[in-house]
């Protein structure tokens, strides 16, 4: 059984439809529950241990063909994206495989803690629900993406012909109808995997990234009604004080979500990489056969316009909550604290506020955004700079046709 994640309550978490296609689709990457029978274990690693064996049988004849064609520009793009997307998610997700319990725990944490219910903040829920509209929008595209599959057994039937849902060169005659069969069969299940990897990764980190978000923009407003409450119900002796002891608390959950932001970047830094790295030639390939025959090349107008929508929700995401954690250290500044000290009459605690305002601010002084692997920062800047890179490879392709 795979695993579900579960509220802090115990009861099923509200997956999103992407996220929910994601766990029931992919074998590979989604953990198996707690307890899981030392057969189902097996099993899954057998599953495991066969994914691999057919993604690099499906990567060796994907790169065969590039081989063949490397003195031809226009085909060697035509299969140059289906090529790179095949070795950019066996990097991603095999990785992701090894470390399926790391995955698994992040997620239990998150929604036991950060998560945020509509129950509990609708407004903020409501807001989450709009900025991650653009990863719903890539889900919907890459699912329109994968119905080519579907096209092309019809094509087949009607021209009497044996075409692969790839560009691919075999080193036997898969044309025959013993081969033929388990071969297709297999473009299916990778272009499944592969499929459901992309936009259910990108809704994950979506998902964690907003409820993240919102939870720092609750820390924001309790720190902003701090000194408002405590003036209102504390005695000028004990005022500071009080105002010092709910402060630390507030630190406290502060770091909570800088130590779990930090898992999160340990957990997807490593894919990010390899998802950022592989994008400018992904976006200039793409372009490139758009380009060129768009009414031929429509399923590359929709994988091109997916990949921009990823990148582009990822982008966005990445600088609200950079935002976010940046006003933060502003906020303790910004907290009354001023006010507790000049209605307070106990000036040791007086002075002790100060030291832990102080402290408060340079602790959480550094704003929060992932990374790949340290090289770039998951922003709206980094997006616009891979773009504009596949615009100049684009620019040089069309010189060189």
């Amino acid at each position: 059984m795979r695993y579900l994640p579960r509220l802090r309550d115990g009861r099923p978490a509200p997956l999103p439809w992407p996220v929910a296609i994601y766990r029931l689709l992919n074998h590979i990457i989604w953990p198996l529950e707690d307890g899981a029978s030392r057969r189902g274990v097996l099993l899954e690693r057998f599953k495991i241990f066969m994914g691999f064996v057919i993604f690099n049988f499906t990567n060796e004849v994907d790169f065969h063909y590039l081989v063949l064609n490397r003195h031809n520009i226009d085909k060697m793009l035509t299969g140059m994206p289906t090529a790179l997307v095949l070795l950019e998610i066996m990097l991603r997700g095999f990785q992701l495989a090894l470390n399926k319990e790391a995955f698994k725990r992040l997620l239990q944490k998150f929604y036991a803690d950060i998560y945020v219910t509509k129950e509990s903040e609708p407004q903020l829920f409501s807001s989450i629900q709009r900025q991650m509209f653009l990863t719903r929008l890539n889900a919907f595209a890459y699912i329109v993406a994968l119905g080519n599959f579907f096209v092309v057994p019809v094509q087949n039937y009607r021209y009497n012909r044996r075409d692969m849902l790839y560009q691919q060169v075999y080193f036997f005659d898969n044309t025959k109808m013993y081969f033929y069969i388990p071969c297709l069969i297999i473009n299916y299940y990778v272009g499944t995997m592969i499929v459901s990897m992309i936009f259910g990764e990108l809704n994950v980190i979506g998902e964690l990234l907003t409820h993240l978000n919102a939870r720092y923009i609750i820390l924001c407003r309790d720190i902003g009604e701090l000194a408002k409450n405590s003036l209102e119900k504390e005695s000028p002796t004990e005022l500071a004080a009080t105002f010092r002891r709910e402060l630390r608390q507030i630190v406290y959950r502060h770091v909570a979500l800088n130590q779990f932001a930090e898992e999160m970047e340990n957990e997807f830094s490593f894919r990010i990489f390899f998802m950022f790295a592989f994008s400018a030639i992904l976006l200039c390939a793409m372009g490139f056969k758009a380009y060129t025959n768009p009414s031929a090349n429509i399923v590359y107008i929709v994988w091109g316009t997916a990949k921009f929508c990823q990148l582009l929700a990822l982008g966005m995401i990445g600088s609200i909550v950079y935002k976010t954690t940046d006003d933060i250290s502003v906020m303790y500044y910004c907290c009354g604290w001023e006010q507790i000290i000049y209605h307070s009459t106990n000036t040791r605690e007086n002075v002790q506020l100060m030291k832990f305002v102080t402290m408060a601010i340079e602790i959480n002084s550094r704003p929060f955004y992932l990374t790949g692997l340290k090289y770039f920062s998951v922003t709206l800047a980094t997006v616009i700079k891979i773009i504009q890179g596949a615009f100049s490879y684009f620019t040089f392709l069309t010189k060189m046709r």
